[in-house]
């Protein structure tokens, strides 16, 4: 049985802050839950399907992250409880249904879960979502320890109907993916029945008169977070410093000050509620201290919404000396940690200390330097995005004319560097390749005389890429549209989709073919396999020359990753030692500092490439590239 799904109440259980939120889920009684995937948010919906056939839940990927809310927020309005998760690239794909959302308000409980990323691990952005919260009236929560997030999940479900507002929580990477004990409640066993109540029509209209009720309705969590358990205040009666914090900043605040042992001279406010603020217990706080400190990541959402009320009651708690990101004390950028509050609080209250003696960095970097190998971003062994960025190199060189690929967010990201030889020169949001590309075809007329590529993978396809195709060929637009069909959301755990022929849930789903799709919207499209690179760099050179309309190559072949998990290697691949002539080749090691497969290695003792027959996939790709057929591959 899954881990999350365990009726064990009272048992304490260690889990990741992802599997803690979709617990917390299941002991709000959730019935539906809706996702496009994205990292750190992936496991929720993760954890919650494999618990979905026991517990009798809906569970989905959806297509994009407006879909998802749209799908849980049906529930809600059948009276049932919905949940809908995404990273905080999402929200802005879901934010035109959110701000009509909060005006309709909703019935069953509706949560949010946004994960940011601070630091743009795993994004091409540190988007601070929190802003959402205030611009469209909604409560939001911000767990800072795994406990709270599981307890503050199913509280959110209750504040929601409570309400009839959509709730927000706001997670972080270092939240969501790291692990905690949590202790376990009942698991509920309603058998709910949805029924949409037709003479309660869900509808953001007349807008003014909803606004009005919307502020009504935040006033109303306004006052219920005054008295929420989750805010809280630790440390002296009067403190020199107060620290202002929420989220992560809670414990790297903690750490900081016991660390520093000034408990006797700094007090930490930890809010868990920070929009809309439990005022009275801020200004409560702020009348006690001279000197504020807020730490928060990424933005200074919550330091900005304090000085706010500050503002209106300075008459009352008297003037203070604020220090954050404005003042530049903690970081406006970047994640934060222990050490950023510790220097902020050293530098404030005047103390000093050395956590590590002198040296100690330099030796750990003299260390490492010489056993842990330096290794660059790159494709997996045997991925085929590598062969197709090979075949995109060689089609543009052949070409002449100066081409360029658009991208977007995905394992083939790394066609921006060495790992896709440099061919990417544009990186933003899911399908933005292809609507830039829609774009760049339509500069013909003004002198532009490059050919276009744009990549895409099967998933960000689905999620965005069709509407760019479908503008494209309603306003004829001329470009190469590269579709990179791997059959996986791969980089974010290979997730299922619409092309992979099941559901979240492991259950058989219909295909919808890539091909088709293309073709029914008019577009010209074929199907090559990457790893056949001759046949792929003539059919995408084939299609660069044909300057007519929108067309579409669809390189198939699935994930190396997945491959590997269920079938044998392609090809038995080995570098013949006799041929390989080294650095004595023209080549100047092609195949090694080139092509940089990590199935493929330079043995410095016989100065000759070698095969790692422990990483290699045998996709038999190094073999086409060799110059002087070193490379050999022989059928598995």
């Amino acid at each position: 049985m899954s881990l999350i799904a365990r009726d064990t109440p009272g048992k304490t259980t260690l889990l990741m802050g992802n599997e803690a939120i979709a617990r917390g889920a299941l002991e709000a009684g959730v019935k539906v839950c809706a996702a496009y995937p994205g990292n750190p948010s992936s496991e929720i919906i993760g954890s919650l399907s494999s618990a979905a056939d026991a517990l009798a839940l809906h569970v989905e990927w959806s297509v994009n992250e407006k879909v998802a809310l749209e799908v849980a927020a049906a529930a809600s309005f059948a009276g049932l409880r919905g949940l809908c998760a995404m990273k905080q690239n999402g929200l802005n794909v879901a934010a035109d249904f959110l701000l009509n959302l909060n005006l309709s308000g909703c019935q069953g409980g509706l949560v949010i879960i946004v994960a940011d990323d601070p630091g743009g691990i795993s994004s091409t952005n540190e988007e601070d979502s929190r802003i959402f919260a205030k611009l469209g009236d909604l409560p939001l929560f911000e767990p800072a320890t795994f406990q709270e997030a599981k307890d503050m999940t199913k509280w959110a479900f209750t504040l929601s109907e409570d309400l009839g507002l959509p709730v927000l929580i706001r997670s972080v990477t270092r939240v969501s993916h790291a692990r905690g004990n949590v202790r376990l409640d009942e698991l509920p066993r309603s058998a709910s029945k949805a029924r949409f109540d037709t003479s309660d029509p869900r509808l953001a209209f007349p807008p003014v008169l909803m606004h009005k009720g919307l502020h009504q309705k935040l006033g109303r969590a306004s006052s219920l977070f005054e008295q929420s358990p989750y805010n809280f205040y630790r440390g002296p009666e009067k403190p020199e410093l107060l620290l202002i914090t929420s989220g992560s900043g809670w414990m790297y605040s903690l750490e900081a000050v016991i660390n520093l042992g000034v408990q006797d001279r700094a007090g930490i406010l930890k809010l868990s509620t920070t929009w809309p603020l439990p005022g009275s217990l801020i200004l409560k706080h702020l009348g006690r201290a001279d000197a504020v400190l807020f730490v928060e990541e990424v933005d200074p959402f919550l330091e900005n919404n304090v000085k706010e009320l500050f503002a209106q009651h300075c008459m009352e708690v008297g003037l203070k000396r604020f220090f954050g990101k404005a003042a530049g004390t903690i970081p406006s950028v970047g994640e934060i940690g222990p050490e950023t509050v510790t220097s902020a609080l050293q530098a404030l209250l005047n103390v000093s200390y050395k956590p590590r003696p002198a040296g100690y960095a330099k030796k750990v970097h003299e260390v490492t330097a010489e056993l842990v190998p330096t290794r660059a971003l790159g494709f997996c062994a045997g991925c085929p995005h590598r062969a197709t960025y090979w075949a995109v190199k060689r089609a543009l060189t052949l070409d002449g004319r100066e081409g360029f690929v658009l991208g977007d967010i995905g394992c083939y990201s790394l066609g921006m560097g060495p790992s896709g030889f440099s061919q990417m020169k544009t990186i933003h949001a899911m399908g933005s390749g292809a609507g830039l590309a829609a774009g760049f075809g339509q500069l013909k007329r003004f002198g532009l005389s490059q050919p276009v590529l744009a990549v895409c993978g099967d998933s960000t396809f689905y999620h965005a890429a069709m509407p760019a195709l479908v503008n494209a060929r309603y306003n004829a637009s001329s470009f190469v549209l590269l579709l990179l069909d791997n059959s996986a959301t791969a980089m974010t755990g290979f997730q299922p989709h619409p092309g992979t022929g099941r559901t979240a849930t492991g259950k058989e789903a219909p295909v919808l073919d890539l091909k088709a799709i293309c073709e029914a919207l008019g577009a010209k499209a074929e199907v090559v396999d990457p790893f056949d690179l001759q046949g792929t760099t003539e059919k995408m050179l084939e299609l660069l020359q044909d300057e007519q309309g929108v067309k579409v190559l669809i390189l198939r072949r699935e994930c190396a990753l997945v491959r590997g998990k269920k079938q044998k290697k392609l090809y038995r691949v080995e570098v013949r030692q006799e041929r390989c002539l080294g650095e004595a080749c023209g080549c100047n090691r092609l195949c090694t500092r080139v092509f940089k497969c990590p199935g493929l290695y330079w043995d410095t003792a016989t100065g000759k490439a070698g095969i790692d027959e422990a990483i290699c996939t045998g996709c038999g790709v190094c073999a086409e590239i060799c110059p002087a057929s070193a490379i050999s591959k022989e059928v598995a």
